[in-house]
């Protein structure tokens, strides 16, 4: 790995220090079944089990509490757009300071992480389901004097995210490999600096949907690529990866696996009914990437980021209505 010289401050360790009581130690799970069918060692860091339901919290928590130091007009409250987990995340963080936040979010986001950003105090404005549409969303609540937290292209949202990675070193020894999803980047951005700077020689390998493959895209291109129209059951990889993300990613080398919606699916199956666990499209990309490319995993102990567990049930219990 390379070391970023343009992202050093990004610090992780301090982000933990600030955070730790604010959020959740996430466990690790393992599965036998599950290790027979990869042909290697996983070990699971379960951050559907975050506050919130995902790991944007991390990332959400440093940002209000690095804004609450730096500004002295953030009382007027805090915006950013986001298909829905982010969006909960900080307004979950926002309101524990006492700061409204506004969430712009598409129209054809899921409702149960429309309902979820209301429950933790947040304001829903609806867009078109476009980055252009969310940008310009986000941009007309910043002049109404709101201060933005983005999602993902941030440096305190990606330091914050990398606390991830140092909590699953601590917990897990002698792991040779972390795979974890990508969107707009800022958990895979922030897992390899953390990992980076604790010196571990650990590869870090990024999961993404087909359907919006623009990261793989642009690391090819060696430029951020503008033309995105995602396609994915994976909500909360639609967003379009950040410039800064991609900078760190690109000066490590970092690999990303693409996969299937299918595949996607038939991974979401084997957590529910192997692991235990309900998890959402988004936070089944990784396992989805390992089982689907099996031969770059064989035989090596690999950290499964499982990212987030907001599905939607509501059909289930409306069918269950009619029974």
């Amino acid at each position: 790995m390379h070391e970023s010289t343009a992202f050093t401050r990004i610090d992780s360790a301090e982000a933990m220090a600030r955070i730790e009581p604010l959020i959740q130690r996430t466990p690790t799970l393992s599965s036998q079944s599950l290790n027979e069918a990869a042909g290697c060692e996983l070990i699971f860091k379960c951050e559907h089990l975050q506050k919130t339901g995902s790991f944007k919290l991390r990332g959400a928590s440093y940002a209000v509490s690095r804004l609450l130091d730096q500004r002295n007009d953030s009382r007027a409250g805090v915006a950013t757009h986001s298909s829905g987990n982010h969006g909960a995340a900080l307004a979950a963080a926002a309101t524990a300071r006492g700061l409204a936040a506004h969430v712009v979010m598409p129209e054809n986001a899921v409702q149960t992480k429309v309902n979820a950003v209301r429950r933790y105090g947040g304001e829903v404005h609806f867009c078109s389901p476009t980055q252009v549409a969310r940008e310009q969303g986000l941009a007309e609540l910043v002049a109404q004097g709101y201060v933005p937290i983005p999602p993902y292209d941030h440096d305190d949202i990606i330091a914050g995210q990398g606390t991830l990675a140092l909590e699953f070193l601590q917990q897990t020894e002698k792991l040779d490999t972390i795979v974890a999803p990508i969107g707009g980047g800022g958990l895979l951005a922030g897992i390899t600096q953390a990992v980076a700077r604790s010196g571990r020689p650990i590869r870090i390998i990024g999961a993404e949907p087909a359907g919006a493959d623009d990261a793989v895209r642009s690391l090819a291109a060696g430029t951020r690529v503008r033309d995105h129209f995602p396609d994915t059951i994976a909500d909360g990889l639609r967003a379009l990866i950040g410039q800064r993300n991609l900078t760190i990613l690109k000066a490590h080398r970092i690999e990303i696996l693409t996969i299937s919606d299918a595949q996607i699916l038939h991974a979401m199956q084997r957590l529910w009914t192997e692991l235990k666990q309900v998890i959402e499209p988004s936070g089944a990309v990784a396992l989805a990437a390992v089982l689907s490319h099996a031969e770059v995993f064989a035989g090596r102990k690999v950290g499964v980021v499982l990212s987030g567990g907001n599905l939607d049930l509501d059909p289930f219990f409306q069918h269950l209505e009619h029974l």
